[in-house]
């Protein structure tokens, strides 16, 4: 079986990705820094495969390090090389992913999110490593007026965290020009990632004070404290941002489908979205979520927030036809598995 090197694989999506790729059989190299994370996370994807009888401890190799770091990067590959199982490809999930944050500290963002992908990308093309799949968002439309968001719609980040995942498909994009017989890359341009394992042994689990709506939602229905929605004035049947909720494990299955498809496939890039196609504003979500769990969620309305789109919905065709993937989990599902994450785990790993 192939080995792949998962960067930011103890995180929020890539450990559940971690968990469906283990469960494939696939033999994994995981690295991730811990700055907004937990190792802890690798343990119960342990526990859930444990419980299928899938016995991971020769496919799971863990290492701490900074993709800031190239000689670290460049170790990884060379190490599996002398052990004989030379890594096949990369899922590149490692990266600083608060829009509000990035627009306090732009510096912080370009100096993880672009100097450690291209670190990466650079120790890959000299170590004949040419297969990536790579997490993009779909910040990289910023405001679109389109009513579903294609591949082909324009492309205007509002934000310093877009234009660091632009600039990184930018990379690629030109890499693939210039060596177009040599790469297979797929850029993964993700809506809204919610939700958790329905085990309810991993979820998102953010180490600094959380930034998305939906743990933001679930604490405040938690603690009760008031969740802050940041505006009730957009140009919406509410007044609240819209946006394409995915349940992060149909996210996590998509990085199989991708991956298992550039290795079957020829050389090419592919920029694919990878959301559901339906919009839910903000009072829906939270509405939802207080219908599913029979719980109160408290809020208040305030100020926009800079760097924020209006409305953000996926056309998610083209990942459907040609990965022959399709979102299974509704929104209910989202908020059911990610309230129970939270009742199991009200300290996270901790």
């Amino acid at each position: 079986m192939k080995r792949i090197l998962i960067t930011g694989g103890t995180g929020f999506i890539g450990s559940h990705t971690v968990s469906c790729l283990l469960e494939k059989g696939f033999d994994l190299c995981i690295v991730d820094s811990l700055i907004n994370s937990s190792k802890k996370s690798l343990e119960r994807v342990k526990e859930i495969l444990k419980k299928k009888n899938i016995d991971i401890n020769e496919k799971i190799n863990f290492f701490k390090g900074d993709l800031r770091d190239k000689s670290f990067i460049d170790s990884l590959f060379k190490s599996s090389a002398k052990e004989g199982k030379p890594i096949d490809g990369v899922i590149h999930f490692a990266g600083l992913k608060a829009v509000a944050e990035s627009v306090v500290d732009p510096i912080k963002y370009w100096d993880n999110n672009v100097i450690g992908s291209f670190n990466l990308i650079k120790s890959m093309n000299e170590n004949n490593c040419k297969t990536i799949v790579f997490s993009s968002s779909a910040t990289v439309y910023g405001n679109n007026s389109d009513q579903l968001i294609s591949e082909s719609s324009n492309i205007n980040t509002i934000n310093p965290y877009g234009s660091t995942k632009l600039v990184v498909e930018n990379l690629l994009n030109d890499i693939q020009d210039k060596n177009s017989r040599k790469w297979k890359i797929a850029i993964l341009r993700y809506f809204n990632p919610i939700g958790a394992h329905h085990s309810g042994l991993i979820g998102e689990n953010p180490l600094e004070k959380p930034n998305n709506v939906f743990p933001l939602i679930i604490n405040a229905a938690y603690e009760k404290d008031r969740l802050k929605v940041f505006g009730n004035d957009w140009p919406t049947h509410d007044g609240t941002c819209i946006r394409d909720y995915i349940h992060v494990m149909d996210l996590a299955e998509a990085h199989i489908t991708a991956i298992d498809y550039l290795f079957k496939n020829n050389n090419q890039l592919i920029n694919l979205n990878i959301g559901t196609g339906k919009g839910y504003s903000v009072l829906d979500l939270i509405k939802t979520f207080e219908k599913v769990n029979n719980v109160e969620v408290p809020f208040i309305f305030s100020n926009r927030r800079d760097g924020d789109s209006c409305k953000l919905v996926a056309n998610n065709l083209k990942a459907k036809q040609i990965l022959n993937w399709n979102p299974l989990r509704s929104l209910e599902d989202m908020c059911r598995d990610g309230w129970r994450w939270k009742q199991m785990n009200p300290k996270g790993y901790f």
